[in-house]
């Protein structure tokens, strides 16, 4: 990796943001927190903890956010869908979220009880879309940092792009601050979508999502669910490699890090890491990407 990339990040320092789900034992509560505090010392902008299916881990989300909360200084991002649930259940998880100190949500419509693929119906009594959730949200606790989702490659259910971009117009006109992207292997993408944005006056911050491929035949299989293409150059990246996690992780911490350093290059400064709640190896990319603790930071968490 060119020197001269990497010294152009320590002038034009990059911000990272992290994602988690909730765990759904105490053994993956064990290994969520070790992966909390093992990227802490980062600094990232914020945290976010994922919401299940159909609202399935909504007490869990919130009993990690509010330990958040409590126990680390970083800012958590709760997720927020409104499958399965009235606009009643709705508004009272917004309020226990103010409640426990939670001051940024990620509004999302949600996938189906399905599941990624499965038909969605919004709920009789419920929020009809994700601009409309944002938009109660907003009125109910108008103080709430709100992040939506953007699809540069297109949402799989969406008509069209037109359509698409129609969506994300709505969510920023709700009231979002912020778009997080699906996740994408081609930087393209990303640059052209951020482009037709502007142009049809979408000007909220757009963040890529970044996922570290630790599993590629996993993350290839929910791309084609969402949307995300994988190109040839990327898939040969990780030819051969199926029975060899060690080599795997190590070629998945460099392609994610050649990816950053490319938006870098192109004058984006901020990254949100899908995690897989897997710390060391997005700990690793943001290591090549000049993303370090503070010397201090760095020895205490080498001593807990």
């Amino acid at each position: 990796m060119p020197n001269d990339r990497l010294s152009r990040t320590s002038r034009r320092p990059i911000r990272v943001s992290f994602e988690f789900f909730p765990p759904k034992t105490p053994e993956m509560e064990e290994t969520l927190w070790r992966s909390i505090e093992r990227l802490s010392p980062l600094q990232p902008t914020f945290m976010s903890v994922t919401y299940g299916a159909g609202g399935s881990t909504r007490e869990r989300t919130h009993s990690t956010v509010a330990r958040m909360v409590k126990e680390t200084d970083i800012q958590p991002a709760a997720h927020l869908t409104c499958v399965s649930a009235t606009r009643e259940e709705v508004d009272a998880v917004v309020d226990s979220y103010r409640e426990a100190g939670v001051r940024h949500i990620v509004a999302l419509r949600g996938d189906p009880a399905g599941g990624v693929g499965a038909a969605f119906e919004p709920h009789p009594g419920g929020y009809a879309s994700t601009a409309d959730l944002v938009a109660g949200i907003r009125r109910r606790a108008p103080e709430i940092e709100m992040s939506v989702s953007a699809y540069p490659e297109k949402h799989p259910e969406s008509p069209s792009v037109d359509a698409d971009f129609d969506v994300l117009k709505a969510k920023v006109d709700a009231g979002a601050t912020r778009a997080i992207t699906q996740f994408f292997f081609d930087n393209n993408h990303y640059l052209r979508y951020v482009d037709e944005a502007r142009k049809r006056g979408i000007h909220i911050p757009i963040i890529p999502g970044i996922v570290a491929v630790s599993n590629f035949k996993q993350t290839a299989n929910f791309a084609t669910k969402a949307g995300a293409s994988v190109p040839d150059w990327f898939a040969a990246r990780f030819e051969g490699l199926e029975n060899d996690p060690s080599t795997r992780q190590l070629v998945a911490a460099a392609v994610a890090a050649e990816q950053v350093l490319d938006l870098v290059d192109h004058g984006v400064k901020d990254f949100h890491f899908y995690t897989m709640n897997k710390a060391d190896l997005v700990y690793a990319v943001c290591h090549l990407l000049g993303v370090r603790p503070e010397v201090g930071a760095a020895a205490k968490a080498a001593a807990a």
